[in-house]
């Protein structure tokens, strides 16, 4: 009796051991898959920024600060606004965890039933929206750009006609994304950015009439170059945009070559019901930012005095480049994972380590990024605007603006990571409460600190608005899931953290020496002082890394090597 009893205990314990073995094997399986889809979706968030820059000084070079520009950008903002309330924004939040618990638990079959109701209904909406617009096109043009002269307005509404109809292509690309997202396979969506900036450029580059140079007298009658075009070749770009907005969405439907997509009409579906309850309070947040905060945020910048808004943009747009190319990439690469793990059974454990996963690489990687942003924050304003009427002192006010909304940028990154951890949860109502709550705080201290630090109040309220989002979602959702685990995430922390430091303080003694080498003079100089200045910069950090043996760097470079070596 005594042997039997101890050869099952030896035989439960074997077939413990072999799970254990199994989970191991199948987490390291995922963490592979999620850092490979990061290195993809951050690879296509990089090309698509530089086409973005690319094509904003395509129209700057053949149009100039005209008024057929302003009739673009109101042809443009107007299907653009729409398509972020409806179904942009974090419409993955909403789709992605439905249509990955139907792939799991269904299989394929009922998920492309559903994804082919998602397609009726989004097709006959925003087909039925298009038509009101095109038809009510003076109405909304007298709307949004009341204050134009006449003829920028007409301008603006046959414009405004052409682009219509790409609302209709965005959305259809916005589930077939987030059908790719749900299966798992990224590369398509990654690079949608880049079809569509880069179909912008070639048709505008192509088909705009040639440029006509001709004398003209400015107000102190210096005789000055003028690039005159005709309205009709702003109509071009305004083409481009829809050219654009369909190859983006043909370019996902060879990852979805073996579905079996219709147009259905059963609109009583659950699924669908799910996601409109679950995308609800998302869009109740995007309305509160369009609505509530930006123009709460221009007010209180214009007050602050001239080119307030235009400091405010410019350092955003630069904080959104390692926001999308850290926490954006590492959020949507493990929300199908997410989702999928959240309605498996006993699927807890495997939830968390995935979390855990991406909570330290967004750590790892954010932290030096926000620091040699911080260091490199002049010389890469200096490069990128000081030109023309953009003088050294609008670099350094553009610089402290940035620098400020640095603070809150890494718990920004931590935050949107929690923020898709409950959307896989299926929550998207408390991280909408939780907005709301952080938004109410970003208010009363944009308007407490105004008198005192004026433009800069609006940086500093926005960084304390994240502070305060990140940390009541960390605690809402450890509360929720019962804690993190062990993810040793205080190490990689430390580690990063001291590592970072080590890089502050190099880069703060090295970038005033390469300045003096290499100057400041013509765009070559500033490029090269930004390069030289990244390598050291990012050397100090990855020799300290390495000394500090700071894991995550060692997956990656481990993953890296593995994958260029097959």
């Amino acid at each position: 009796m005594t042997v039997n009893s101890a050869s099952l205990t030896e035989d439960a314990l074997k077939e413990e051991l072999a799970i254990e073995t199994l989970q191991q094997q199948q987490q390291e399986e995922t963490n592979a898959q999620v850092a490979g889809a990061t290195g993809i979706l951050a690879l296509g968030n990089i090309l698509s920024r530089v086409l973005g820059l690319i094509r904003e000084t395509v129209l700057t070079f053949l149009f100039g600060a005209t008024s057929a520009v302003d009739a673009l950008q109101v042809a443009i903002i107007v299907p653009k606004a729409i398509y972020d309330l409806l179904i942009g924004g974090h419409i993955n939040g909403a789709i992605v965890p439905v249509l990955s618990e139907i792939v799991t638990v269904k299989g394929r079959d009922e998920l492309w039933r559903v994804v082919s109701i998602l397609l009726s209904v989004v097709a006959t909406l925003l087909s039925g929206l298009s038509i009101l617009i095109i038809l009510f096109a003076p109405q909304v043009v007298a709307l949004v750009a009341g204050g134009a002269d006449l003829q920028t307005r007409l301008l603006a509404t046959n414009l405004l006609r052409l682009t219509a109809p790409a609302l209709i292509f965005m959305g259809l690309f916005a589930i077939f994304s987030g059908t790719l997202y749900a299966l798992r396979s990224f590369a398509l969506p990654a690079f949608a950015g880049v079809v569509f900036n880069g179909g912008i450029v070639i048709v505008t580059l192509a088909l705009a009439p040639p440029l006509h140079i001709i004398p003209a007298i400015d107000s102190e009658s210096l005789l000055k170059i003028a690039y005159a075009r005709p309205a009709e070749g702003i109509q071009v770009v305004a083409m481009g945009w829809v050219i654009g907005a369909i190859a983006q969405m043909l370019l996902q439907l060879p990852g979805l070559r073996r579905s079996k997509l219709g147009f259905t009409f059963d609109w009583q579906h659950p699924a669908l019901r799910s996601i409109v309850l679950l995308y609800a309070p998302v869009m109740f947040s995007l309305i509160m930012d369009t609505l509530v905060i930006r123009p709460f945020s221009y007010n209180l910048a214009s007050q602050t005095g001239e080119g307030s808004i235009a400091y405010m943009n410019w350092a955003t747009t630069l904080i959104q480049f390692p926001q999308g190319l850290v926490a954006t990439a590492i959020s949507i690469a493990i929300l199908p994972t997410l989702a999928g793990q959240a309605v498996m059974q006993n699927g807890i454990t495997a939830f968390k380590n995935t979390l855990g996963l991406g909570l330290r690489l967004a750590t790892t990687l954010i932290i030096p990024a926000t620091i040699g942003l911080y260091l490199l924050s002049v010389p890469i304003i200096s490069l990128l605007f000081e030109h023309g009427a953009f003088t050294a002192a609008d670099t350094i006010t553009t610089a402290n603006a940035l620098r400020l909304y640095l603070i809150g940028l890494p718990f920004a990154a931590i935050d949107l990571l929690l923020v898709y951890a409950f959307y896989a949860r299926k929550d998207t109502l408390t991280p909408a409460l939780i907005g709301v709550l952080s938004l109410i705080v970003y208010m009363v201290t944009a308007i407490l600190l105004l008198d005192r630090f004026g433009l800069f109040s609006l940086m500093i309220a926005d960084s304390v608005k994240h502070i305060t989002h990140a940390t009541i979602s960390a605690i809402l959702l450890s509360r929720r899931m019962g804690g993190y685990g062990e993810q040793r995430f205080a190490v990689t922390l430390g580690k990063t953290a001291f590592a970072a430091l080590v890089m502050a303080v190099v880069g703060y003694f090295a970038l005033p020496a390469l300045t003096s080498i290499i100057g400041t003079q013509g765009v070559i100089q500033e490029t090269l002082l930004v390069m030289a200045g990244g390598i050291v910069c990012g050397g100090a950090f990855l020799i300290m890394a390495a000394l500090l043996r700071l894991q995550e760097l060692y997956w990656l470079a481990g993953l890296i090597k593995g994958k260029l070596t097959r």
